[in-house]
C-alpha cells in the first residue's frame, strides 16, 4: 500500500449526526464503537439547526435577551444528558452545531473537519414525506466524499429480538 493512502477502514475523524431522534440516538452507539476501535481517534457530534426554525426564534423573539445563548445552553444541556455520559474515557469527543440546511452543512463539515467517516440513523420514511422533505441521509451518501454508515433503526428491534432468542 502506498505511504499516502489511508487504509480502508482506519478513521481518524468520525463524524456522527444527530437531531437527538431515536434514530440519531441508536446511531450513536455505531459511532462510539467505531471510535473506541480505533486509538486516537477524533469523534464528532454534529447537530444542524434548520434555518428556517433559526429565522423563526430570532424574528419572533428577538425582544429577549441573549436568545442564542439561551438556544446554545439547551442543545448542550440535551447533549450533556444523552450523548456525554456514552463516550469512554480516552475518546476524544467534540460537539458541533451549525445553522442551515441540514445534508449541505453536513458535508462542508465533513469536508471541512476532513472526516473519513459519517454515521447517520434512519429512519423508515414513506415516498411522499421523502419527496416533499426531501431525504438528509440520501443527499448526505450521494455528496460525501468519505465512508458513510447508515444504521436503521428497525436494526435495533432486530438486534433486541436476536439477543432474546
Amino acid at each position: 500500500m502506498n505511504g499516502g493512502q489511508t487504509r480502508a477502514g482506519t478513521y481518524q475523524r468520525i463524524l456522527c449526526c444527530t437531531d437527538f431522534s431515536a434514530n440519531a440516538d441508536f446511531a450513536f452507539h455505531f459511532a462510539v464503537d467505531a471510535a473506541v476501535r480505533r486509538p486516537g481517534c477524533l469523534l464528532y457530534l454534529l447537530h444542524v439547526i434548520p434555518e428556517s426554525d433559526a429565522q423563526f426564534w430570532r424574528t419572533y423573539i428577538y425582544e429577549v435577551d441573549n436568545v442564542d445563548q439561551q438556544a446554545r445552553q439547551a442543545l448542550d444541556a440535551r447533549v450533556n444528558e444523552a450523548y456525554r455520559p456514552r463516550v469512554p474515557a480516552g475518546v476524544e469527543f467534540q460537539v458541533e452545531f451549525r445553522v442551515g440546511r441540514d445534508y449541505l452543512k453536513i458535508l462542508e463539515f465533513a469536508r471541512e473537519k476532513s472526516v473519513d467517516l459519517i454515521v447517520l440513523g434512519r429512519q423508515g420514511r414513506g415516498r411522499l414525506r421523502k419527496a416533499l422533505f426531501g431525504n438528509v441521509v440520501e443527499q448526505v451518501a450521494r455528496g460525501a466524499e468519505c465512508a458513510v454508515l447508515v444504521i436503521p433503526l428497525s436494526y435495533q428491534q432486530r438486534s433486541l429480538d436476536q439477543a432474546k432468542a
